[in-house]
Order: structure tokens, then sequence, then C-alpha cells
């Protein structure tokens, strides 16, 4: 199956992926409605957290560029400095803008 890429064809394509995106998250939600939170699922839930944050950040260290690996370093080292998520992860994108306008 194809879809043009023209901009009916396009939206059509933001459409489907907003749809199946709610049907997912949504559907997570609904199934977890039915099951007891034992300390078991909450450990799976937490360890599948960091898995997927890992699974993102291990490919942008290894094949990243400058930019990249300074947003990386950055947003490590305030997160031990400062242990707020918002203002390292600031940090690490202005450590990226900077090396790139630079480079």
């Amino acid at each position: 199956m194809a879809i043009e890429t023209t901009t009916l064809g396009v939206l059509a394509l933001i459409a489907i992926m907003a749809v199946v995106t709610l049907v997912t998250r949504f559907g997570g939600v609904f199934i977890m409605s039915f099951l007891r939170i034992s300390p078991r699922v909450e450990s799976f839930i937490n360890t599948m957290a960091s898995s997927v944050l890992i699974a993102i950040i291990v490919p942008m260290a290894v094949t990243g560029d400058l930019g990249a690996l300074a947003a990386l370093v950055t947003t490590g080292v305030a997160m031990l400095a400062i242990r707020k998520p918002l203002p390292a992860i600031t940090l690490g994108l202005l450590a990226a803008a900077l090396v790139r306008y630079l480079n």
C-alpha cells in the first residue's frame, strides 16, 4: 500500500499515526486497569522505562555528531549536579545548539 506524498496524503498519514498513538496509549491504560499492580509488575514497568531510555541514548552516543555528544554529556553532568530533569535537559539542548552553531 502506498500513499501519495501530496498534502492530502501527508495529512492522512499524520491522522493515521495520531490514531495509532492514541489507541496504544489508551489501550495500555485500559488493559492496566484490569491488572493488580504488584511489586513485580511495578518493577517491570520501571525497568522498561529505563530500557527505552537507554535504547534511545546509546545509538545517539555511538553514532551522533559532536552536538549530540555535547548534549549527552552536559545533560548527564547537570543531572548528577542538580538532580532535576527539566533544567538538565534544557542545558543539554543549549549545549547541542551552541556546538552546532559554532561548527
